[in-house]
């Protein structure tokens, strides 16, 4: 987590930077109407600077994903950029509008403008040339990009008509792109800060192009086809195990991959509930009914269809040297440590974590269904895990204090959760007000794709 908030304070303090250094003098600038020319440049520079890392990232991009602490945290980052644009274009264009409306309703004068200079650059004056239309196309990009975040940001607003309308904010982006280039200052572009806007508007641009050829992590992608279909209605969770073509690269327990079956929905994030076996080149996920794509994935999905999956992704992979583990699942989110206990089983003769790593494994859940909670039991023992289940109606809440009292020795251990994001930070917080150094210790994944 604290990656992702130094990322976000890093990209706007360095492009703050960079547009002090190219306006050294906007602390002497006095006048409302100058003020507001400095202002809606920097705003602008800004926002789009926001939005163009927030489209790159867009891509999956591979590299940055380790040290984000996995493609869950950099969406987070995608969406805290995609916020910020939001806010910080809201500011642009009040500072381009509210002097305007003022001056319109007489509460204030424009200043008499003195004579300009001639331009001799001739791309300069080619820019000026289309300043006005720069100016009406970036209002109207600026409309859309506002009208889709915040359907972005509404919870019901269905995924498929997320998946459909956020395509839309590549068109609109590449519209700014143009309102950027045109009306930026032009003596910024020999600045450094000139060099950093060509940089990230170059990358935004390619990653727009990509996104609306629908091209995003095609490399990564292998076709399947679906093997074996088991419901368990208690507790409205379907495993879809399926069979993958050359190409999967493998995956460790704990990672995610997308998986698309309707090209209309797109595809859709589900973590992983399998181990890999390079001889058996099969991996299974475990959907549980929560919304208007999983309710009707029983209805839609059958043996031998095709699938296409992308991935693995994810850096929630169990990697520490603690000689013991306390694993958290709450509800669906029980699913990357059935992948994890089924590696445990397989490699019992050689094993790839500590000597004499123990693990306890809490289980939370308000859904019972006989046959799935015995394969969680039976993987458990397997795996040599041991399992904790808490049925929420029966047991009560899993808190902080459940769990010390089981672990005597939670101090030395490491905790991994999956579950929902608010149950995940109320743990994390009561951990660390007894003294466990959560923020080396505490693994969370932010199972969360918008």
């Amino acid at each position: 987590m604290r990656h992702i908030q130094l990322a976000l304070v890093g990209i706007l303090v360095l492009i703050s930077l960079l547009w002090i250094l190219a306006e050294p003098g906007f602390l002497k600038v006095s006048g409302l109407f100058p003020i507001r020319t400095l202002a809606v440049q920097y705003t602008g520079v800004l926002a789009i600077a926001a939005m163009s890392v927030a489209m790159m990232l867009a891509l999956r991009p591979r590299w940055p994903e380790r040290w984000m602490g996995g493609l869950d945290k950099m969406y987070r980052l995608h969406k805290w950029l995609g916020v910020t644009a939001l806010i910080v274009a809201i500011l642009h264009w009040l500072w381009s509008r509210g002097p305007k409306w003022a001056v319109g309703w007489g509460l204030l004068e424009r200043p008499a403008r003195g004579p300009r200079l001639p331009i001799e650059n001739p791309i300069e004056a080619f820019l000026l040339g289309l300043r006005g239309t720069a100016e009406d196309i970036g209002e109207w990009a600026f409309y859309v990009v506002v009208a889709l975040i915040l359907l972005a940001l509404i919870r019901v607003f269905p995924y498929r008509w997320f998946y459909k309308t956020h395509r839309v904010l590549a068109v609109a982006y590449l519209a700014l792109v143009f309102h950027t280039v045109v009306l930026i200052r032009f003596s910024d572009w020999i600045t450094p800060l000139g060099l950093a806007m060509a940089v990230l508007l170059s990358g935004g641009t390619f990653a727009a192009i990509i996104v609306l050829l629908r091209r995003v992590g095609r490399a990564r992608q292998v076709t399947g086809r679906i093997a074996e279909l088991n419901y368990y209605p208690g507790v409205k969770s379907l495993e879809t195990t399926i069979d993958l073509a050359a190409g999967w690269p493998g995956h460790r327990a704990g990672q995610f991959a997308f998986a698309m079956s309707d090209a209309a929905e797109g595809a859709h994030a589900y973590t992983i509930a399998s181990d890999w076996q390079p001889d058996r080149p099969r991996i299974t996920f475990v959907t549980k009914a929560l919304g208007d794509h999983t309710s009707r994935l029983r209805e839609r999905l059958r043996v031998g269809q095709e699938v296409r999956v992308e991935g693995p992704y994810g850096c929630f992979t169990f990697d520490d040297d603690c000689t013991h583990q306390i694993w958290v699942g709450g509800g669906i989110g029980i699913t990357p440590f059935i992948a994890r206990m089924k590696h445990l089983a397989l490699c019992a003769a050689a094993p790839d974590w500590p000597e004499g790593q123990k693990v306890d494994l809490f289980h939370t859940t308000s859904d019972v269904d006989a046959a799935a909670l015995a394969r969680l039991d039976a993987d458990a023992k397997a795996a040599g895990a041991r399992l904790h289940l808490l049925i929420s109606a029966r047991d009560g809440r899993l808190t902080g204090a459940r769990i010390r009292e089981a672990v005597p020795n939670w101090r030395e251990a490491s905790i991994w959760f999956c579950g929902p994001a608010e149950f995940g930070a109320a743990l994390k917080r009561d951990f660390a007000s007894h003294g466990f150094p959560a923020e080396q210790r505490f693994h969370q994944e932010f199972f969360d794709m918008r």
